[in-house]
Parts: C-alpha cells; sequence; structure tokens
C-alpha cells in the first residue's frame, strides 16, 4: 500500500511515465523529484521526500501567501546592485541592474544558531581572518567543553586571551565558577584550517555574523545546509571577492584596479592577513523565503526554522 502511494503521487506529478513502475524506475521518479525540490537526491523515500510529496495544494497556497507578505517587507525599489541570500535556497545571488551576475551555494546555520533576517552592506574584505568566537557560542558549547576538559581549545587550534591580550593557559582557569560568560576573548588564529576559510566579508549588523570562506568546502555538496553557527558560508567567495574589487576601481584609474587585484591575489597566495576596506559598500539582503519563482514555476523550499509553520498556526488555523 505504501508502494503504490508513493507511486500515485510521484505518477501525478509526472516524475514516472506510469502507476505501477519497477524498483529501477521507482528510483529514478524519486531522484527527479527530490532534484526539483532542490533537496538531498539519494533516489530513497525518506522522511523529507515524504512529507514534500504528501504537501496538498493548500499547503503550498498558504506558503506562497506567507512569502507574499514577506516580499512585502522589501523597499519598493531595491538598490541598483545588492547580494541576496535566501536562506531556505541555501543560494546567494549577485545582482546588479536586475541582472544576476553571480550565483552561489551557502551554508546558513543551524536551527538552534539560526542565521538572522537582516539588511546591512558590506563594509570591508579580511584575507586569512582570525575568528574571535562569539559569546553565544561561548556559552553554549566551548564553557561547558572547558568545564570538561581544559585541553579542549588546544585540540581545537583555540587561544584563551585576557583583556591585556596575553595567552592564558585554560588549565589555570576555575571553569566551575562562570555560567554566563567568561572574562576571556576565545580565538582562532588564521590559517587553511580556520572555520572562516581563507576570506571574510564585514557588514554592520548586531549578531556578529558575516559572509565568508570556509575550511570544510565539501559540505556544499550536501542538499540540506543549514548547518553552521549563524554565519553564511559562500562557496564562490573569490569570485564575490574580485567583484567587489572591480566595481571599487570602476571609475578609477584601471592600473590602479589591476593592483588591487593582484595585491589580493599576492596576499592570499602568501597566507598573509590583511583587512581591505570597500570604498563602494555592496548592500546585504539576509532573508528567509519558502518559495520563489524560479524558470516560470514556483520552487519550494524546506521551512528549516519553522518560521512558516509558526505565522500558520497563527493566521490559517481552522482555515
Amino acid at each position: 500500500q505504501y508502494i503504490t502511494a508513493l507511486q500515485q503521487r510521484l505518477w501525478e506529478g509526472h516524475f514516472i511515465d506510469s502507476v505501477k513502475v519497477d524498483s529501477f524506475a521507482l528510483a529514478s521518479g524519486i531522484r527527479k523529484f527530490q532534484q526539483s525540490k532542490g533537496i538531498t537526491v539519494d533516489g530513497k523515500a525518506g522522511n523529507e521526500t515524504i512529507r514534500l510529496l504528501n504537501e496538498t495544494d493548500k499547503d503550498r497556497f498558504i506558503r506562497i501567501a506567507i512569502s507574499l507578505d514577506r516580499f512585502k517587507l522589501l523597499p519598493e525599489q531595491m538598490p541598483p546592485r545588492y547580494v541576496w541570500v535566501n536562506l531556505p535556497a541555501y543560494h546567494m545571488k549577485l545582482v546588479e541592474n536586475d541582472t544576476v551576475l553571480l550565483t552561489s551555494k551557502i551554508i546558513c546555520g543551524k536551527p538552534n544558531t539560526r542565521t538572522p533576517v537582516l539588511t546591512s552592506a558590506i563594509s570591508d574584505m579580511i584575507t586569512y581572518p582570525q575568528w574571535t568566537i562569539p559569546t553565544s557560542i561561548i556559552v553554549k558549547e566551548i564553557l561547558p567543553a572547558l568545564k570538561r576538559d581544559t585541553n579542549y581549545l588546544a585540540r581545537k587550534g583555540y587561544s584563551l586571551i585576557d583583556g591585556k591580550g596575553d595567552v592564558i593557559n585554560p588549565g589555570s582557569v576555575n571553569w566551575a565558577k562562570y555560567t554566563k560568560g567568561i572574562p576571556y576573548k576565545v580565538v582562532q588564529g588564521s590559517g587553511d584550517e580556520n572555520a572562516l576559510g581563507i576570506l571574510k566579508f564585514n557588514f554592520p549588523n548586531k549578531y556578529s555574523v558575516y559572509l565568508h570562506d570556509t575550511n570544510q568546502r565539501y559540505l556544499f555538496s550536501r542538499g540540506i545546509r543549514s548547518l553552521s553557527h549563524g554565519c553564511v558560508r559562500v562557496q564562490e567567495w573569490e569570485e564575490l571577492a574580485y567583484y567587489i574589487l572591480r566595481y571599487d576601481y570602476r571609475d578609477r584609474d584601471i592600473s590602479a584596479g589591476i593592483e588591487a587585484e593582484d595585491s589580493l591575489g599576492a596576499w592570499l597566495a602568501r597566507k598573509e592577513k590583511h583587512t581591505i576596506p570597500v570604498k563602494k559598500r555592496l548592500p546585504v539582503y539576509l532573508r528567509y523565503f519558502t518559495c520563489e519563482g524560479q524558470d516560470g514555476r514556483v520552487q519550494f523550499y524546506e521551512d528549516i526554522y519553522g518560521e512558516d509553520k509558526l505565522l500558520r498556526e497563527k493566521f490559517f488555523a481552522g482555515k
């Protein structure tokens, strides 16, 4: 009965040619369905696949209505150029004059360390950055780990820094007396193993999040990519960085622009830390849309943070 219902749904969606097919054709149909939904393509009818197959027209109508309400919160006129990150879609777009110049896969925050919705503008880029770990991560993860084992920081490649900038031995601290924070900074030095990768894009915000490269680039091959502590990891970070440089020098001396690009390449090759100010700040929109138009169709994405579910229960209960 389960297989019959599965085949029926796939046939109704034109993913298989007949209501009854063999196991090979069934797996092929499941893969086509998974690819159309932007989820992990494995040919297996797992929980997420079944949930999406069971989604009704009413469910989709409500999700479209919620997304349209979110679109109303955008500016009436978007800026001439901007970076658009849609978290449930796991993608970033670089837009200039209504043309998409660059698309990239992204990795966003886990459901318990969500990437916030915000609007800002890229102010500078840093090659081979250090990572100063936010207080929220220290409280949730690092402090409990230090209470269990003071060698935790050394294994992770982190340093403990006091207010004077001196490195402190974690074994010399009584961690039991701290619960809501610590009077130290926890820093991961720059390098190829740094969690931020080898380039970071800063933009002002109260959440201490940013766009950056990653030292775990293999994760971009996954279908579900809500995996970070809240920052946004960008697969095509290098193309974005060079675009920003070229635009900064677009109306200036050509030789100066070439020199700036050469400098960035040299600093990355030599693994040097440098801060590059962005003179023409690039607007950034981090948004949460579980559906959007794509190639003449409505593309639906997983409600990774349960935001649609909350709004549905509030405004569509009993309807």
